[in-house]
């Protein structure tokens, strides 16, 4: 069933990916970017330029929409710039449901994250749960999507993984990771690849039964830190490098007083000290396949980084 799929945050990591996708499977495009125009010599893409927040051009962006993906999330805030977790969360998703409802676009998926929930601690994570609760209200036929960290070539996050396993970023003796001291031992995460984030988000269009659900999201392997870190620097450069974690309590300290050398901010620290990991069995169910592990996905880029 393909029809025009307006995407918010196209030109980014996983809307580049949503929008391989798509087209992929016969959609057509229409994605909201900033100023970089999205361009398909299948002649299938649309692009409009604007802002999140400008209902005029969520109306135009939506004309003739089937649907509405809408991406469009943050990890580091610059309030000086007006760009925090309430304003691009929670406003950015209220702008956007606001306009679907408006335009009379019907179904919609949105990206969440793993983690999100009424009693979160990040606001990084408090401000996903009160988005969520916006589209629950929405009278909208939504399905909401929570990843895990998710990875893949040209993503931010394994491009610095690269960084240090190749000595190319501080600290560079080891490759960092905050300690925990939790009980019942150290956090684990579960990366899913971007590929398999997308087919999740397209699948969804196709599946009237994943209408009101929200799904965790995750790949087939689980990792503590410093797990992660040495398979990552085994693929990436043929052997393991040092792993050395930094305290919790200190790594605070040391985002709140910033600078260059502190590339991680106080959400981020938080968000480690917790499991990132999904029960994928209703996943499963609905959609009929299971995200692939780790390692198998950055075989196929780790060559690219």
């Amino acid at each position: 069933m393909a029809g025009t799929v307006f995407v918010t945050g196209a030109s980014g990591f996983v809307g580049a990916a949503v929008v391989e996708e798509l087209l992929q499977r016969g959609y057509e495009v229409t994605p909201l970017v900033h100023r970089r125009p999205i361009v398909s010599a299948t002649g299938r893409v649309h692009s409009i330029d604007g802002s999140l927040f400008d209902q005029k051009i969520l109306a135009k962006g939506m004309r003739g929409a089937s649907a509405v993906i809408h991406l469009v999330g943050i990890i580091f805030e610059h309030r000086f710039a007006g760009i925090t977790f309430e304003r691009m969360h929670f406003e950015g998703t209220r702008s956007v449901v606001n306009a679907a409802q408006t335009a009379g676009v019907k179904r919609y998926i949105h990206m969440s994250a793993l983690g999100t929930r009424m009693d979160a601690v990040s606001e990084y994570h408090k401000t996903k749960y009160a988005a969520e609760q916006y589209v629950r209200a929405s009278g909208l036929d939504w399905t909401i999507f929570r990843p895990s960290m998710i990875h893949g070539p040209k993503g931010e996050f394994m491009e610095m993984v690269n960084k240090w396993v190749r000595k190319k970023a501080p600290p560079f003796f080891a490759m960092p990771y905050f300690k925990s001291r939790r009980r019942g031992g150290p956090p684990q995460i579960q990366p899913i690849f971007v590929k398999d984030v997308a087919r999740a988000f397209v699948d969804a269009l196709e599946k009237p039964k994943t209408i009101g659900e929200v799904y965790p999201i995750a790949g087939a392997q689980r990792f503590t830190w410093p797990e992660f870190y040495r398979v990552s620097s085994k693929m990436i450069r043929g052997k393991e490098r040092m792993v050395a974690g930094i305290p919790a309590g200190v790594a605070k300290v040391m985002a709140k007083l910033g600078g260059p050398l502190v590339p991680f901010n106080r959400d981020q620290v938080i968000m480690s000290q917790e499991d990132n990991t999904a029960d994928l069995t209703k996943f499963k169910t609905d959609f009929g396949w299971e995200p692939r592990g780790f390692e198998e996905t950055l075989a196929s880029y780790a060559a690219q980084l």
